[in-house]
């Protein structure tokens, strides 16, 4: 075994042996694909990268512990809240500079739209909402600086609380009350984000990468605290088809349960691992894009949860 294959396998072991640990769920199962590396890596040259990505993902399957659950089998009313469907309709906006080889700056700009139905407690009835707005803003420092390849980084940067954790159902017997705080744009906190990453060749044919993520809420904020999070993402990709760049990352993501007095204690929390083969295609000398498909490989859950089973995410990036 060389000395990438030998960087990539203790990485990779590294990663796994931390999720053992860590309760996990994520609402949003498209905040574990890494579209930095997928759209050709992380920038080493000095300058502005700008870059654009939707996803979508409908999340109607009805999960407990690691078993699809059918609706019908749940008997209504129920003495909870049983979320029935979430469309999710997400845009990240990306802006990246490079103040040189070895450190650089990137903010991250969501603008979420979610369709919404679940019974309420005690209800026979669908109640609804949708909205559309900014999310939680992301700002993430790197530095890359500890080889001449610069194939090894660290980063490290908040969770703004720039998104509304006011949004209320629009109709339904629920119409007017405040969706749950984890329904909404954003939880209310300012998160700490540290991570790492390497990315290398096994051949010149095949590159890899791996990438680490943790995000940390800092504070409560109106009775809710989101749980402690990790990404984890391992990738590989084929160099040698031209323009075409075949690609297949593995995509683990753990979250711990939700705090507070409104927090869904109960049915949050979960550990998931995704795979998600793709393809990315270079548009010209400065312009790349990419596409990809995530699906779910396991996934367990605290409570009942709705999740995807599939994730379509598509974007592309300029640099200038």
């Amino acid at each position: 075994m060389n000395r990438q294959s030998r960087s990539l396998a203790f990485f990779a072991a590294a990663a796994l042996a931390s999720l053992p640990g860590i309760a996990a769920a994520c609402s949003t199962c498209g905040c574990s694909l890494n579209s930095d590396w997928a759209s050709q890596g992380y920038a080493t040259s000095r300058g502005l990268h700008l870059s654009l990505r939707q996803d979508y993902f409908d999340q109607s399957r009805l999960v407990a512990g690691t078993h699809r659950v059918a609706f019908g089998s749940v008997s209504l009313p129920s003495d909870t809240e049983l979320q029935r469907r979430t469309i999710n309709r997400n845009t990240l906006l990306g802006l990246d500079y490079s103040f040189n080889r070895a450190w650089g700056l990137s903010v991250q700009l969501p603008w979420l739209g979610r369709d919404h139905q679940t019974w309420p407690e005690g209800q026979t009835t669908l109640s609804s909402s949708h909205g559309q707005g900014l999310g939680d803003i992301r700002v993430i420092g790197r530095y890359q600086g500890f080889s001449p390849d610069a194939s090894t980084g660290v980063q490290f940067g908040v969770k703004l609380a720039t998104g509304t954790f006011k949004q209320r159902f629009d109709a339904g017997t629920a119409a007017g009350e405040l969706l749950d705080r984890g329904l909404q744009r954003g939880t209310g906190t300012t998160d700490a984000l540290l991570g790492v990453y390497r990315f290398g060749y096994l051949s010149a044919s095949i590159g890899y990468f791996g990438q680490a993520m943790a995000e940390i809420p800092m504070n409560a904020r109106d009775g809710f605290r989101p749980g402690n999070s990790v990404n984890v993402n391992l990738g590989l990709r084929y160099l040698d088809a031209g323009i075409l760049t075949p690609q297949l990352q593995l995509n683990l993501h753990g979250e711990k349960r939700e705090s507070g007095a409104f927090a869904d204690v109960a049915n949050s929390g979960a550990t998931f691992a995704y795979l998600s083969p793709g393809l990315g295609v270079k548009l010209g000398r400065r312009v790349d894009a990419f596409v990809f498909v995530q699906v779910p490989l396991y996934e367990r859950v605290n409570g009942l949860q709705i999740e995807p089973g599939r994730l379509w995410s598509a974007g592309v990036q300029v640099r200038l």
